[in-house]
């Protein structure tokens, strides 16, 4: 069985038996509930319900997303898991305002609650059901890294907090008589399902619109190639395109020496490709840059470049630096790298920069500079 099939099979695995455990939970509190008249439990119980419904959704996300990459999705429908753990976090919140609406009703016109130990042992036992649950989806969605499970993991952490709320109430308003916990007890449980599933929607919903990519994976990348080969003398451009778990698509621009010989190189590079495919499971493209190694006046150039920009913020670094004949006098042209969220504009940087080379190498030279953005990194010395 690949990867990718034993990722779907835990996956299905964990969707149908949230669906068999979440009736069977709905069910029993559902009873207790009527039995008692707490508005409380009524409402955990419907929120077991929409728990099955959110593994039923879960089923279908995972469903889609090990199909095959057709012409209308030729990267796949990895995506479609993500999808699937942004609905179950909507359904959180609908919940929670569905609930927090009730509680505040029941806030202004409590009502006579009953309490026997039918419906402690039922409370009892949802809450180590639902322990369970978000103990084996937690670690289910960390082994296979799917956000999903992650949310119904914490959708399930969210249950044992309310129905542990839910028996404290019921307890202390059998004890006091204070039917008026119910009401505030369910209120306090609607606002940190509400938290819960704002955080968990901002998690799933990171990945569709479009998130900067793990720095701990971009590493990875950097530490791969560093250790390629001593031909490979640095990377840059490099864009890390998610498409769903295991469905990551990279690619970046290698630095070579111009003066080697093309088809080595070439068989270096695709070796780069295979190593990083193999070792991060990824689709990867590399595109070889040239540049030169041999001439100590261009490295020398090159080589004061780069302690200007280290002088002007030690996280600015620079690529396809070349030195060209100009109309009037030879052009240093190079690219410089910023980190997203730089605070300096375009204009701003290219002035401090050619003054500098100015101040610091002279004015024989005309400056040209391009400048790239870097959006694996924000604000921070690679």
């Amino acid at each position: 069985m690949s990867e990718d099939e034993q990722r779907n099979a835990w996956g299905m695995l964990c969707g149908t038996v949230g669906i068999i455990l979440n009736l069977l939970l709905f069910a029993g509190k559902g009873l207790a509930g009527l039995f008692s008249g707490s508005l409380a439990i009524v409402a955990d119980a419907l929120n077991n319900l929409s728990d099955a419904a959110s593994s039923i959704i879960t089923l279908a996300g995972f469903s889609i997303s090990k199909r095959q990459a057709d012409p209308g999705h030729p990267f796949g429908h990895g995506r479609a898991e993500y999808v699937s753990g942004f609905v179950v976090s909507c359904m959180m919140i609908v919940m929670a305002f569905e609930l927090a609406r009730d509680s505040i009703a029941k806030m202004i016109h409590p009502e006579e609650i009953s309490f026997s130990w039918l419906v402690f042992v039922i409370l009892i036992g949802s809450i180590f059901v639902k322990c369970y649950m978000a103990f084996y989806n937690k670690a289910t969605g960390k082994r296979i890294h799917s956000v999903a499970l992650e949310a119904v993991a914490k959708d399930s952490t969210n249950d044992c907090v309310s129905t542990s709320v839910v028996l404290i109430a019921s307890i202390a308003i059998h004890l006091t008589g204070l039917t008026l916990l119910d009401g505030i007890c369910g209120l306090l449980v609607a606002c940190f399902i509400a938290y819960q599933g704002i955080g968990s929607a901002r998690d799933t919903l990171n990945p569709l619109l479009g998130q900067a990519p793990d720095p701990a994976f971009v590493q990875e990348i950097r530490d791969i190639m560093a250790n390629e080969s001593d031909q490979i003398t640095g990377i840059h451009d490099l864009i890390v395109n998610d498409y769903g778990p295991g469905k990551r698509i990279v690619s970046l621009h290698a630095e070579v020496p111009a003066s080697g010989n093309i088809v080595e190189l070439h068989e270096i590079i695709d070796k780069a490709e295979e190593d990083l495919e193999s070792k991060l499971h990824c689709l990867v493209t590399i595109h070889m840059d040239p540049i030169i190694t041999d001439d100590p006046h261009i490295v020398a150039l090159r080589d004061e470049l780069y302690q200007i920009l280290q002088s002007i913020a030690p996280y600015l670094t620079m690529h396809d630096f070349r030195v060209v004949p100009g109309k009037k006098r030879p052009k240093l042209i190079f690219d410089v790298v910023i980190p997203f969220g730089f605070k300096l504009t375009d204009d701003e940087l290219q002035k401090r920069i050619e003054d500098e080379v100015h101040r610091r190498i002279g004015t024989q030279y005309e400056v040209v500079i391009h400048v790239d953005t870097d959006y694996t990194v924000t604000m921070a010395k690679r």
